[in-house]
């Protein structure tokens, strides 16, 4: 047998599969999907089999290196996720291996380590006064990476023991699985035996007579050790005492991390649905009823029911038989998402995002690869969920930026939904209250069907919407974060004890340090970027790569005093807050307040529970949640993201109002948006005012044709960086020369000019943009420019980076 192997060397020479020979005691394990441990010149490094033949080319057989391990009883990837991982190859210009591994959890990703190893010419009696050839002669081998830690005087001698034969060196790959073991108790009685068994127990055993007590009540169950020990409130000793009887037996037994254990999820009712909440749903289950590819956008404003469309329409789904995925923008969210679907769906739910433990994210992929669950609710990765009967994908807030990934693979979550919706048959539900203009503009073609819910549920107003213009409030001699509109509503709903959302899309206290005599501002000393002010730890931040220096008293430049903050950040804001209103609780939630684990659900429940006046965040706050006492939504500053260099910033401020202030009046009280700006009259403001999508749909597509911009162009943008300026420079040119008179003549080359954050991380960046319509055959060119420059940008260790619709331009 002969197994292709895509080999875990992530460079295009080695984009391809490599034929193994499976030895004989290895077939039975054999599977397409597999991780195997294969030699690739001198190491051994983990692969994945993509294909399995029973016999090589005439001749070619006996060339053939031999697989070396199967790491996996059940293949981790299945014949689809092969060829999904295939395509991703052609359409984000990434290694094969680079997509299959973004397929899986991350303690599957094996590691190749360089070992020492004793030959056998490595005698006791040789090993004299060495430590290091001690450790060799007694263990046999020793990680190289070990050697030089422990042994670092010993390690400048390896070489020559090497070159003498007492010493070789091989490679190993470790695998990162660990499964959890509990000790469980088992009875070896019968019912009468123990009952028996337990009057024979002197009077003084009354711990052992508790537990043959619950093992006779609840005849043929297993019962953990720690549960025993919380629930009967004993110690392990008559567990131990019982076991030497012969009476019980304590087993080791693999359990799952389930980091929902400790939760109890009450069964929710279903709701009564609207007339447009019925309509939408009979065009959704239709499709699914037919087993056939169908993909919809609905278009419902916040607080309309879109959840409640998307439960019904999995339920339908798995009365099928199939499996369906359910992605969220943001962590955020997933607590009460995992909430409404552990109430409806119980344990057919697993739960898949980044703020799960590595262990605990295995676990949750096992139960789906072992058909355990049906439903999988995650963020982006999610879309990877390895089901072998797909039958609907929904993406919540479609038009969330995190859905793109912004490093190798750099995919989208929809565009792989749609391949995979395709694959299986299988029907894609995308909604939003604003979508993405290019998706909205697909289903306007006809691409995707648009089903619409104009209205909130139970008919409930949309919140009303006041626009400050804080050129006025300056006017006025308001010189405060709050205008005194905002500043009044605050205070009305602490009186009657309402809750409020205040978004700032900036974390930190202040947003730049700058001295007022000489006009000096702290900058990163390895980023184009001026540092953040942190008030917590007086520190000033970088928050592009985590360069951090203690907030100076003086100005660094001119030994001023009047180093002064600018800016807004969260943290200021929570400090103003509690000085205007004195006992105010607020909660916080940013990447600061948010980096533990388990702290957005924390957050969150606090909230919810009334422990909190105010909740104050970033965009992560922004979409999906549902609180019924929250009257107010304050927008601090409406600005902040309007004019940063990229064409989606009017689009993404218009999103992140209309997100936001629909946080507002979802229930029976009603709702105020107060949105604070210096630009009120700008289109994506006023109409967010009004909550218009189509209105500003129009015009900004208008503005998106007179620049060439999506959806009437696509962009491809080519990164290049560099410690030193010429290099990045010339690479960027060598790349545009030999691209320019091999595109089409409807595509436009942009550049190479630098980047808008022109350093990160000491390395200088340039960059390309391609903008084309209809070129099928740029995928092959940017391949072919890339292998043509791979050996030059090798040697001058230049770092090239290709993003097929890209999100983040900076």
């Amino acid at each position: 047998m002969i197994a292709r192997v895509i080999v875990d060397v992530p460079v295009n020479r080695t984009n391809r599969p490599f034929d193994y020979r499976v030895p004989e005691w290895l077939v039975p394990l054999m599977k397409t999907g597999s991780r195997v441990i294969v030699p690739f010149g001198p190491r051994k490094l983990q692969g994945y089999v993509i294909g399995l033949e029973e016999a090589a080319e005439q001749g070619a057989a006996d060339k053939l290196r031999d697989v070396e391990q199967v790491l996996d009883d059940q293949p981790p990837l299945s014949d689809e996720l092969i060829r999904l991982g295939e395509w991703m190859s052609k359409q984000y210009l990434c290694p094969w291996v680079t997509a299959l591994q973004a397929m899986i959890p991350a303690v599957l990703k094996g590691k190749s380590e360089k070992w020492l190893l004793a030959s056998d010419q490595l005698e006791e009696e040789m090993c004299g006064r060495s430590p290091l050839l001690w450790e060799l002669f007694r263990r046999k081998q020793l990680p190289l990476a070990e050697v030089e830690k422990h042994f670092p005087e010993e390690a400048m001698l390896v070489p020559g023991w090497i070159s003498s034969g007492l010493l070789s060196t091989g490679y190993q790959v470790t695998d990162r699985v660990t499964r959890k073991q509990q000790s469980f108790v088992r009875s070896l009685l019968t019912r009468e035996e123990l009952a028996a068994a337990a009057e024979s127990l002197p009077a003084r055993a009354e711990q052992m007579r508790r537990v043959l007590q619950l093992l006779i009540e609840q005849e043929g169950q297993s019962f953990s050790v720690k549960m025993l020990q919380e629930e009967l409130g004993i110690t392990r000793s008559p567990l131990k005492s019982l076991e030497s009887r012969g009476w019980i037996a304590i087993e080791q037994l693999e359990v799952y991390r389930d980091p929902y254990a400790h939760r109890r999820f009450a069964a929710a009712q279903k709701p009564v649905f609207t007339d447009q909440q019925e309509h939408v749903l009979q065009a959704v289950q239709l499709s699914i009823k037919k087993n056939e590819y169908g993909a919809f956008l609905l278009h419902g404003v916040t607080g309309s029911g879109k959840t409640e469309v998307y439960l019904e329409a999995i339920e339908e789904t798995l009365a099928r038989g199939r499996e369906a995925i359910f992605l969220v923008p943001e962590i955020s969210l997933t607590p009460q998402m995992v909430e409404k679907f552990k109430a409806r769906f119980g344990n057919e739910v697993a739960v898949l995002h980044s703020a799960l433990s590595q262990g605990e994210r295995y676990d949750e992929w096992r139960k789906i690869i072992r058909k355990e669950v049906s439903v999988v609710v995650g963020a982006r990765s999610a879309v990877f969920a390895p089901f072998q009967n797909v039958g609907l994908i929904v993406i919540d807030e479609e038009h969330e930026t995190s859905y793109k990934q912004e490093e190798t693979p750099r995919y989208h979550a929809r565009e792989v939904a749609i391949w995979r919706a395709k694959e299986n048959n299988a029907v894609l539900l995308m909604g939003s209250a604003t979508p993405a203009l290019e998706t909205y503009a697909l289903a306007e073609r006809g691409r995707y069907t648009l089903l619409s819910m104009p209205d909130r549920v139970g008919n409930r107003p949309l919140p009303r919407v006041h626009v400050v213009d804080m050129r006025e409030e300056l006017r006025s001699e308001n010189r405060s974060m709050f205008s005194r509109q905002l500043h009044e509503m605050i205070g009305e709903r602490l009186a009657r004890q309402e809750q409020m959302v205040l978004f700032l899309n900036r974390r930190g206290f202040s947003t730049f340090v700058m001295c007022r005599s000489c006009g000096y501002t702290l900058r990163c000393v390895h980023c184009d970027i001026s540092l953040t002010y942190h008030r917590t730890n007086h520190t000033a931040r970088c928050h592009y790569c985590g360069y951090t220096i203690k907030q100076p008293s003086h100005c660094p430049e001119c030994q001023s005093e009047h180093i002064r903050f600018f800016g807004t950040g969260t943290q200021k804001v929570e400090e103003e807050l509690a000085r205007l209103f004195p006992g105010i609780r607020v909660i916080r939630m940013d990447v600061d307040t948010t980096s533990r684990k388990g702290a957005h659900e924390e957050l969150l429940r606090k909230f919810r529970t009334g422990q909190g006046d105010v909740l104050l965040g970033t965009q992560m706050i922004a979409k999906g949640l549902d609180f019924p006492r929250v009257t107010l939504v304050g927008v601090i500053a409406a600005d902040t993201s309007l004019f940063l260099p990229d064409f989606r910033a009017a689009e993404k401020t218009f999103q992140l109002l209309t997100q936001v202030g629909g946080r507002a009046g979802r229930h029976e009280l009603e709702g105020d948006v107060v949105i604070q700006t210096y630009t009120p009259e700008h289109y994506s403001i006023m109409h967010a005012t009004r909550h218009d999508y189509p209105s500003f749909y129009r015009e900004e597509m208008l503005q998106r044709r007179r620049t060439g911009y999506p959806p009437y162009f696509r962009l491809v943008l080519i990164t290049f960086s560099h410690e030193e300026v010429p290099v990045v420079i010339k690479a960027a040119h060598l790349v545009a020369d030999y691209l320019r008179p091999r595109l089409a003549e409807t595509t436009i080359l942009l550049g190479p000019v630098a980047s808008p954050i022109a350093r990160v991380k000491d390395r200088f960046r340039f960059q390309i943009m391609l903008k084309y319509r209809d070129e099928s055959r740029l995928p092959d060119l940017l391949a072919q420019a890339t292998s043509a420059f791979e050996e030059w940008n090798k040697q001058q260790k230049v770092l090239m980076t290709i993003d097929v619709d890209p999100y983040v331009l900076l």
